[in-house]
């Protein structure tokens, strides 16, 4: 039997349809929108979709989202000031700074911006005071992907209290935030990641598994139990025909996408898993269309905050 489909689509129209009155009632009580302002460095293709894409939900949503830019070639010293400006900028609540960042900025360039955004301006939940917070489960600003999936399971009427939770993934930005959040809600959390012994054993171990490395197919059936909830958080833009015809039957929908457009993302979870799985987040249409609502979310909430009004 096919895995039931977390609609991520459906859940995150359903955020949006709640923040939008919220938005509006902020706006008629503060005489000006919640503000958002988001950075954007060279012009990744990718990059520039997502922000398109957040500039769009942002304007539907009543927000006020304005984008700054800056060249690839530009020194980390001039995103630090971009940064600064917005900080000290009263029409803005929330900022972010879209990634990845050029490559010639540093490696940690990312770290360094993160660390000089104001805590209460955080909208992404990556400054270290807001991290402390998330451990302590006082965040009033967390990740939006990993919030977006405790949205996906909680109103998927996935139960997490007293389930054994695995999450693929370490990384700052969504492995160690979506363990705390599993953790707060009273999961048993295990964290695996590429120096995992048996990590299928382990795994497969898992009611829910939440696959967030980039790896596209890595998590096949031998990782998960039976009956298990599966997220798969993974996005990869793959144009290497071998791996698609690996991942996809040669009359799936997929590959006919593929045919036309010469690439398709991809998630970590193998499509076969959905015959093993009791309930699978898709990709695309999972987990990606709840990041942005969080964002939303996470904007009308800095608003709020720094007005003193209660979220």
């Amino acid at each position: 039997m096919a895995a039931r489909v977390l609609d991520g689509a459906a859940v995150a129209n359903a955020i949006r349809a709640e923040v939008g009155p919220a938005v509006a009632a902020f706006t008629a009580r503060a005489g000006r929108p919640p503000g958002l302002g988001i950075v954007l460095v060279g012009d990744d293709p990718a990059s520039e979709i997502y922000v398109r894409s957040k500039l769009k939900s942002a304007a539907d949503a009543g927000l006020r989202a304005d984008l700054m830019r800056l060249p690839a070639g530009a020194p980390l010293d001039d995103l630090l000031a971009v940064v600064e400006q917005l900080n000290h900028s009263e029409p803005h609540d929330g900022i972010l700074v879209q990634s990845p960042l050029p490559a010639a900025m540093g490696p940690d360039a990312e770290r360094r911006v993160f660390d000089i955004i104001r805590p209460d301006k955080d909208v992404d939940g990556f400054h270290p005071a807001n991290v402390g917070l998330l451990v302590q489960n006082r965040a009033t600003l967390a990740a939006c992907t990993p919030s977006g999936v405790i949205e996906l399971l909680e109103r998927s009427h996935v139960t997490i209290a007293g389930s054994r939770a695995v999450v693929i993934g370490r990384s700052d930005i969504v492995g160690k935030p979506m363990a705390l959040l599993l953790l707060h809600r009273h999961a048993t959390v295990t964290i695996c990641h590429s120096r995992t012994k048996d990590l299928a054993a382990v795994a497969a171990e898992a009611d829910i598994l939440v696959a967030a490395i980039g790896r596209p197919g890595f998590v096949t059936p031998a990782f998960v139990k039976a009956g298990a909830v599966v997220v798969d958080v993974g996005t990869t833009q793959v144009s290497d025909r071998a791996v698609v015809e690996r991942l996809f039957a040669p009359d799936s929908k997929r590959r006919e996408v593929f045919e036309r457009r010469g690439s398709i993302v991809v998630g970590d979870v193998h499509p076969a898993v959905a015959e093993v799985a009791g309930a699978l987040s898709p990709v695309p249409g999972g987990v990606g269309p709840l990041t942005i609502a969080m964002l939303l979310k996470n904007t009308l909430r800095a608003a709020q905050q720094r007005a003193g009004w209660a979220g």
